[in-house]
């Protein structure tokens, strides 16, 4: 099926459209595909059911942060798992307002908006192309009770220029993951709207969360607990051998939501998948630990680690450290090549608009110096006027990092 939407848009419409949504001209046709218009003004009855809950229905591509994307085969089982998971765990009904903001081919906003609106039968607030200064309006008009955001987005919106405060009167959830939300931001939230960001956590692979934070008693900077059904692990990722409360090591995960496999790819099957008490388990290239009390927390990409000197440095540790600079907008740590430590710790930074003429590079390198371990603490500080992002609205932190090697 084939739809536009701008066969959705008011003709009068009060908000500044892309052009992707008001151009006029008919989109690429080819043979098998249909027009969702035309379908449904014949009014026909839908065939009976005959896929079966362990059938494939979608084959979303990962990210590629760590190589070539690859499909994930994921079934009707999974799907249905993780978007009846949500609607539940945050409570969703038929009076709440939701957001579409995040990509829906994505699994984040395809599970954590769009399906889970279908299951709630809840309103669901579409945004064509992102726009940080059209979410005043659009909260307040259709009264949004539930954001689903990357941390980069709600950064974006508590930055610019048109918000009010108004806007999050009836903002009950606000949830997110993919990247850690910074300190400061969770504080002004919290002491603003009185509002927590409940983190969760979750892959392309596992068709979105494996954990999510209880609503009633989430912890910062976590990525909370197991969800239904799904036995979460941390093993050492050298020997393989499971690990206790504290100790770091790579997550891994068995449940309903994770892949039946990736599409065509064995080799990458058969390096992802481990046994474990009798259970598959994916191994998810992350590197965490898990508390006394069952939370997880994040460390850092198995693959994107730091080697200094021989010091191990998680870049999502320091980026963590940097965001405490009032100063700073937005940063990514990368590595840079360096002949004597052989690699060293890299800051591409954007700064707030008051503090460009007040802040310069020096004084971030010498305020970190003072705040992190000598190894730790970048040896460049780099200012940019944006940062890459992904279609899902993450920091591209590997396109960064080949174009640093690459010079």
């Amino acid at each position: 099926m084939v739809a536009s939407y701008r066969d959705e848009v008011p003709v009068n419409t009060p908000y500044a459209l892309p052009a992707c949504v008001t151009q006029s001209g008919e989109p690429p046709r080819s043979p098998g595909w249909f027009d969702w218009q035309e379908a449904i003004a014949q009014a026909q009855v839908p065939v009976s059911m005959t896929a079966t809950p362990d059938d494939l229905v979608i084959m979303p591509y990962t990210s590629g942060t760590t190589g070539k994307p690859k499909a994930c085969m994921h079934s009707h089982r999974s799907a249905l798992f993780t978007a009846v998971l949500q609607a539940r765990w945050y409570r969703l009904g038929n009076d709440d307002v939701m957001t579409g903001f995040m990509p829906l081919f994505h699994v984040a906003g395809m599970q954590g908006s769009m399906n889970a609106a279908v299951v709630a039968g809840a309103t669901l607030v579409l945004m064509a192309r992102w726009d940080k200064d059209l979410i005043p309006d659009l909260f307040e008009a259709h009264g949004v009770t539930f954001w689903n955001a990357a941390p980069t987005m709600i950064v974006d919106v508590l930055a610019s220029a048109g918000f009010r405060d108004n806007s999050f009167a009836r903002l009950k959830v606000l949830t997110g993951g993919g990247a850690a939300m910074p300190a400061a931001v969770v504080e002004r939230l919290k002491a603003r709207f009185n509002l927590e960001f409940i983190e969760g956590y979750g892959m392309t692979e596992t068709m979105s969360p494996t954990h999510i934070n209880p609503l009633a008693a989430p912890k910062r900077q976590c990525l909370g607990i197991a969800v239904h059904e799904t036995d979460a692990r941390v093993i050492d990722p050298d020997t393989l051998e499971e690990l206790g409360d504290a100790a770091v090591g790579e997550i891994i995960v068995h449940g309903p939501q994770v892949l039946r496999g990736y599409w065509n790819r064995p080799d990458a099957e058969a390096s992802s998948f481990i046994e474990r008490s009798g259970k598959r388990f994916l191994r998810t290239g992350d590197l965490g630990y898990r508390d006394s009390e069952g939370y997880f927390f994040a460390v850092d990409r198995l693959k994107r680690m730091i080697n200094v000197s021989g010091f191990k440095v998680w870049p999502a540790e320091v980026e963590a450290t940097m965001y405490e600079n009032p100063a700073i907008k937005e940063c990514c740590v990368i590595s840079s090549p360096d002949v004597y430590r052989g690699e060293t710790v890299k800051a591409l930074v954007t700064v707030h608009e008051a503090a460009r003429s007040t802040t310069s590079p020096d004084d971030i390198l010498t305020w970190a110096r003072d705040r992190m371990a000598s190894y730790k603490a970048p040896r460049s500080v780099v200012f940019v006027e944006r940062l890459p992002r992904s279609e899902s609205n993450k920091i591209s932190w590997r396109l960064l990092q080949d174009a640093e090697w690459k010079q």
